[in-house]
C-alpha cells in the first residue's frame, strides 16, 4: 500500500519528501527502494536497477539547446532526487570547453534558488567534457576511453542525446555504433526533431537509424508529448464514463487543434525558412495531438499498445491538399511596436521573397467508423494575436430547438498552455427572473484547483521516460512514416509551385480566409462567450 502511495506522491513531490515520509513512517526503504519500487510500478522493467551506473552524454553540448534545456532539465531531475543515484553527465562538442564554462553558460537558465547552492556545487561535480569532431572516429573512441574512466563506467548505461542539427546525425549515430556503445549496460539515443525534411528523407534517416540501433533503443523526442494537458487527453477519454458515448461522429461536429505564439521569427527566420510552420509544428506536434483525441481505447498503457493505436489512426487519413489548407506569412503592423512593425521578410536571416508560410490552417478527415465526416482543424501560427495551445471539441446543435436559436453549441476544451486547464461550455439559465439561456462553463483550471503543484517542464518527464524506459511519449518509426504520408504532397506542391502565402498582420488572428474555410467545414463561432477566472481558494 505504502509502495502505491509513492507512486503517486512522486509526480508531485521530489524523491526527497517521498524518503522522509517513509522515514516518518518507520518503513525499512532507503532512496534506492524507494525509486527502484516506483520504477517497477510505473514502468514494470524488470530490466531496471535503482543502483546501476547512468551516464548522460549531450551530443552537443557548446549549442543552445543543450543549454536552454538539456542541462537545466538534468539540473531539476537531479536536484529533485528523481534520477538514479550514481548518474554522471559527460558533454561532447567540436568547442574547446571547460565544465565551468558549461556551468556559466547554463546558470541563467537554471533557476536555481538562494538555498541550492551546494546541490548545483554536486550537480557539477557529476559533470565531464570531452571535445571532439562529429566526423572522426579517433574523437569517438577517446570519448568510450573517457567513459571507461569513470567511476564503474565499463558496466554503466549509456544515453546519448543528439543535440545536434540534423545535418550531423549520421556521421555521429555511426560513430556511436562503432566507438561508443556500452558493452555491459544498455544503450538509448534521443534524436530531436526534425526527423527529416518530407517522407523520402525521413525515410532515409529511419533506415539509417535503424541500421544502427534496434527501436527500443531509438527516443525520437517531441517534448510537446511531455505537456502535462496533452498526456491528460488519454485519462480524460479513457478513464471517464461520461465522455465515452458522445466522443464520436454522432456527437461530434468538429476538432480544432490550435499552436498560436504571439510573436515572430526574431533573428531566427534563416532557421525557420528552411522548414516552415508545417513542418515546425503542424507535422509533428499537432498530429500527435490529433491522434491522442482520435484514437481508439488501446489494450494497455504499455507503450506499443498505444503508439498502434495512434498509427491505426494516420492510416486512415489521406494525404492533405491544397484545397484542403490556407497559407499565410505575416507582414508587419503600422500600429504596432518594437518587432510587431516588422514583416518576417524584414527578417535579415530570411531568403529575400521568400514564400515560406508562417501560419498554416489545415483541414484533415479521419476515414474510419468512429470518425467519418468529422473535419479535424490544424491551426498553427507566429506574429499571432495571442499565445495559446489548445484542443476544442465542438458539438453538434441540439435537435429540436425550443429556445428560439438562443443556445450555442457545447465545446469540450483542454487548453495546453498557458495556464492549463479542462473546460466544458454549456448552456444554463441566466440568473433572474427571465427565462434566457447564457454560455458558462464547468472549469478545471489546474492553477486554482492544484495551487501546490509544480507541473513539471515537458523535457523533466520524457528524459526521465528515458532513463526509465518508457517510449510512450516517443514517436515511432511507422508513426513517423505515416505522418510524413500525410504532408509531403502538400509541401511538395507548395516548393514546386513556389505558392505566394496570404499576408496577414503581424498580431492579428491570420488571414480571414482560415476563418472563412473553418466555416465551411462547419465550425461554427459566435464570439458571445466570456472567460471569467475562476475563484481562487
Amino acid at each position: 500500500m505504502f509502495c502505491s502511495v509513492l507512486s503517486s506522491m512522486i509526480v508531485l513531490k521530489s524523491l526527497e519528501q517521498c524518503v522522509a515520509l517513509s522515514e516518518k513512517m518507520s518503513l525499512p526503504l532507503s532512496r534506492s527502494e524507494v525509486f527502484g519500487q516506483l520504477r517497477k510500478d510505473l514502468y514494470d522493467d524488470e530490466e531496471f536497477h535503482q543502483t546501476d551506473v547512468h551516464i548522460f552524454i549531450i551530443m552537443g553540448a557548446s549549442g543552445d539547446l543543450a543549454k536552454k534545456k538539456i542541462y537545466p532539465t538534468l539540473w531539476w531531475l537531479f536536484r529533485d532526487g528523481l534520477l538514479p543515484e550514481d548518474t554522471y553527465f559527460v558533454g561532447f562538442a567540436r568547442s574547446d570547453l571547460t565544465v565551468d564554462a558549461i556551468r556559466a553558460a547554463c546558470l541563467p537558465h537554471m533557476k536555481v534558488g538562494e538555498s541550492e547552492a551546494e546541490r548545483v556545487d554536486a550537480f557539477f561535480k557529476r559533470n565531464f567534457y570531452v571535445s571532439g569532431k562529429y566526423d572522426d572516429d579517433a574523437s569517438f573512441t577517446k570519448l568510450h576511453e573517457y567513459l571507461l574512466g569513470l567511476p564503474s563506467g565499463s558496466e554503466a548505461n549509456r544515453l546519448f542525446y543528439l543535440a545536434l542539427p540534423p545535418s550531423v546525425y549520421h556521421n555521429v549515430t555511426k560513430n556511436i555504433r562503432n566507438h561508443c556503445m556500452a558493452t555491459k549496460g544498455w544503450n538509448r539515443v534521443i534524436v530531436e526533431k526534425p526527423f527529416g525534411h518530407d517522407l523520402q528523407s525521413s525515410e532515409d534517416l529511419s533506415n539509417h537509424l535503424s541500421s544502427l540501433f534496434t527501436e527500443d533503443q531509438i527516443y525520437r523526442i517531441d517534448h510537446y508529448l511531455g505537456k502535462e494537458m496533452v498526456q491528460n487527453l488519454m485519462v480524460l477519454r479513457f478513464g471517464n464514463r461520461i465522455f465515452g458515448p458522445i466522443w464520436n461522429r454522432d456527437s461530434i461536429a468538429s476538432v480544432v487543434l490550435t499552436f498560436k505564439e504571439p510573436f515572430g521569427t526574431q533573428g531566427r527566420g534563416g532557421y525557420f525558412d528552411e522548414f516552415g510552420i508545417i513542418r515546425d509544428v503542424m507535422q509533428n506536434h499537432l498530429l500527435q495531438m490529433l491522434c491522442l483525441v482520435a484514437m481508439e481505447k488501446p489494450a494497455s498503457t504499455s507503450s506499443d499498445d498505444v503508439r498502434d493505436e495512434k498509427v491505426k489512426v494516420l492510416k486512415c487519413i489521406s494525404p492533405l491538399t491544397l484545397d484542403n489548407a490556407v497559407l499565410g506569412q505575416y507582414v508587419g503592423n503600422p500600429e504596432g511596436e518594437g518587432d510587431a512593425k516588422l514583416s518576417y521578410l524584414d527578417d535579415p536571416t530570411v531568403p529575400k521573397g521568400s514564400t515560406t508560410a508562417t501560419f498554416a490552417t489545415a483541414v484533415i478527415y479521419v476515414n474510419n467508423e468512429r470518425w467519418d465526416g468529422v473535419p479535424f482543424i490544424l491551426r498553427c501560427g507566429k506574429a499571432l494575436n495571442e499565445r495559446k495551445a489548445e484542443v476544442r471539441l465542438q458539438f453538434k446543435d441540439v435537435p429540436g430547438d425550443i429556445f428560439g436559436s438562443q443556445c450555442r453549441r457545447n465545446e469540450l476544451v483542454v487548453r495546453v498552455q498557458p495556464n492549463e486547464a479542462i473546460y466544458a461550455k454549456m448552456m444554463t439559465k441566466k440568473p433572474g427572473v427571465y427565462f434566457s439561456p447564457e454560455e458558462t462553463e464547468l472549469d478545471l483550471t489546474y492553477g486554482s484547483r492544484y495551487k501546490d503543484v509544480k507541473l513539471p517542464d515537458a523535457y523533466e518527464r520524457l528524459i526521465l521516460d528515458v532513463f526509465c524506459g518508457s517510449q510512450m511519449h516517443f514517436v515511432r518509426s511507422d508513426e513517423l512514416r505515416e505522418a510524413w504520408r500525410i504532408f509531403t504532397p502538400l509541401l511538395h506542391q507548395v516548393e514546386k509551385e513556389k505558392t505566394p502565402p496570404i499576408k496577414y498582420t503581424y498580431g492579428s488572428r491570420g488571414p480571414p480566409e482560415a476563418d472563412e474555410l473553418l466555416q465551411r467545414v462547419g465550425f461554427r463561432y459566435a464570439g458571445t462567450y466570456k472567460w471569467v477566472e475562476p475563484h481562487r481558494l
